[in-house]
């Protein structure tokens, strides 16, 4: 076991394996075994439509990476940070290091130096696999800087176009090439990848997964998502982003024997034209995406996207009025996913009710998850009520990698994890996500969930998107704003006609914005999640003392004069690039 891993506990290891969770099976194997069963089926298409990799050529490929890696020393148990935008060579490269019993650590690469030089430094990586030129930021630049300041310098590959002349220590991934030798004799109960924690408050935690969980987790949601070598799934989140990755994403469909499309960018004439060309049934996107998508619908894409069954979507809180959109305006089946890179997923299913699909973020996709829902003492509250979600499995760690005072925080002494999602469950055992426990605002003393506001703030027809932070005020603390996202060719609301709108629909007076900023799109994280840190920045910095402010009012008057509108100044939008989205 790797030091700084947390082990499940041996009788709970006992039971996943005899209940045929843990099959024993390393990730670098599996590839092997599909090579064998697909063969020159096409397993790999990149974005270009150029690069097409069948599975029997990228078992070869991997076997010639993995004896290219081992000659330049990197062996079991050492770990390489990837950090790669949408092509096959990421996929060549995960499971070139698996057949090694080497580790993955994923980075984004939308990354820059303090979480690369983090990650390098938390996860004690070899070396560190990196983007060439074309991805609109020189990741080899800033990795020369880092190797400069680094006391145990990494090597590092270049992937893609890489310059012609490489610093040293720095090699073409290219050129990493060797006779296939015999793999690593992997025990597929140690930890196989590191995945990243999904918050965007602080440096990433590193989040350790078995080969056995993580197959585990492929198989349970390519099975309930019914794949088979028909399947054509499209890659648009990074595919670092666990959702992608096996939810079942890319690592799913190669299960099922279907085909991996990567693409470069969410933005729909990207995306809708590779629909259409490589003949998607399926994707996995989020809200944010999910607004691009259907902006892009009503304004007449001209793309035939009548293959695409299947529209998951996850990480954030769908609301129900857009999820009633996305059927009749993409022509596709909804799914939702709550999920977490740490472990539980949950997925609607295709025999729900519609309601269901549309209000609720399903079951459990195993049998064997446990979820508590807890007061913040731990308590058990009655189904239908609120609380924090608590959960263990077959596939949801046991702590984060070398973190004894964050897990003893982060886990109960039975081994449950502490999300701080809120969640209620429903009568029938569906989950609905209510929002997180620290995103809200606390607005002198009563307690305003960002989520709740958000979701009743996107039923009102000029808006197309809403996100709500706290706004730091002398006498009330902390102040509701709503930054808004207009429609498309409509003019953003004013703040009177949306507290009106609120309070039509039973919400509070202290919950209604006390201050409304309108932007023409929000600045986004690397995992394309709306970044409330950037907003809640702008708006601090906008109502600092030494600056002006427009005064909101107190929690029971009107105040539908309140506040200001505007432009959000230094809040840019960070999506749409391919760097962002890669």
């Amino acid at each position: 076991m790797l030091d700084g891993c947390v082990p499940w506990p041996e009788d709970v290891a006992a039971k996943y394996r005899a209940a045929g969770y843990w099959r024993g099976e390393p990730l670098g194997m599996l590839l092997g075994r599909w090579a064998e069963q697909y063969g020159e089926r096409e397993a790999l298409v990149g974005a270009d439509g150029c690069s097409r990799v069948t599975y029997r050529a990228l078992d070869r490929w991997c076997d010639r990476l993995a004896a290219g890696f081992a000659a330049r020393g990197i062996g079991a148990g050492e770990r390489v940070l990837v950090q790669l935008p949408n092509t096959p060579e990421f996929v060549a490269v995960c499971f070139a290091l698996f057949r090694l019993g080497a580790l993955p650590v994923f980075a984004l690469p939308a990354h820059r130096a303090a979480e690369v030089g983090h990650l390098l430094e938390l996860s004690g990586a070899v070396a560190h696999i990196l983007p060439g030129t074309g991805t609109g930021y020189d990741h080899v630049a800033a990795a020369v800087e880092a190797r400069a300041r680094r006391a145990r310098p990494v090597q590092v590959f270049v992937a893609g176009e890489a310059p012609a002349v490489l610093p040293e220590g720095f090699t073409a991934l290219a050129d990493v090439d060797g006779d296939p030798v015999a793999p690593a004799d992997v025990d597929a109960f140690r930890r196989g990848v590191f995945l990243l924690s999904g918050g965007t408050t602080a440096l990433p935690k590193l989040i350790p997964r078995t080969h056995d969980d993580y197959a585990y987790q492929c198989r349970v949601t390519a099975g309930i998502c019914g794949l088979d070598a028909d399947s054509v799934y499209l890659a648009v989140l990074p595919a670092e982003f666990n959702f992608p990755f096996g939810c079942p994403g890319i690592l799913g469909t190669l299960h099922a024997g279907g085909r991996v499309v990567f693409a470069l960018s969410p933005q729909p004439e990207e995306c809708f034209a590779l629909i259409e060309r490589e003949h998607v049934t399926f994707t996995s996107v989020i809200p944010t995406i999910v607004h691009l998508w259907l902006a892009a619908a009503a304004q007449g894409h001209g793309r035939d996207l009548g293959s695409l069954q299947l529209l998951q979507v996850g990480s954030a809180k769908l609301h129900e009025e857009l999820a009633a959109r996305i059927g009749p305006e993409l022509g596709v089946r909804l799914q939702q996913v709550f999920g977490m890179a740490e472990g539980l997923l949950t997925f609607t299913r295709d025999d729900d009710p519609a309601d269901v699909v549309l209000r609720t973020q399903g079951r459990p996709v195993s049998e064997a998850d446990e979820i508590r829902v807890a007061d913040p003492d731990g308590r058990p509250v009655p189904r239908g009520e609120t609380g924090e979600l608590l959960t263990r499995g077959p596939y949801t760690l046991r702590g984060y990698y070398r973190a004894p005072e964050h897990n003893a925080r982060a886990f109960t002494e039975d081994g449950f994890y502490r999300s701080g999602d809120l969640v209620r469950l429903t009568a029938d055992g569906q989950l609905v996500v209510e929002g997180r426990i620290k995103d809200v605002v606390i607005r002198g003393g009563d307690k305003v969930s960002a989520t709740e506001v958000e979701g009743h703030l996107g039923a009102h027809p000029d808006v197309q998107q809403a996100a709500v932070v706290a706004m730091p005020d002398p006498v009330w603390g902390e102040k509701v704003c709503a930054y808004i996202v207009p429609a498309p060719g409509r003019p953003a609301p004013p703040m009177a006609a949306l507290r009106r709108l609120l309070r039509a629909r039973g919400l509070a007076d202290y919950k209604l914005p006390d201050r409304v900023e309108v932007v023409d799109a929000f600045p986004l994280t690397g995992l394309n999640k709306v970044d409330k840190k950037a907003l809640a920045a702008d708006i601090a910095a906008k109502t600092a003392p030494t600056r002006p402010t427009t005064a909101g009012h107190g929690p029971t008057t009107d105040g539908d004069t309140a506040g200001g509108g505007g432009s959000a100044g230094g809040v840019t939008a960070a999506g749409g690039g391919r760097e962002e989205a890669a």
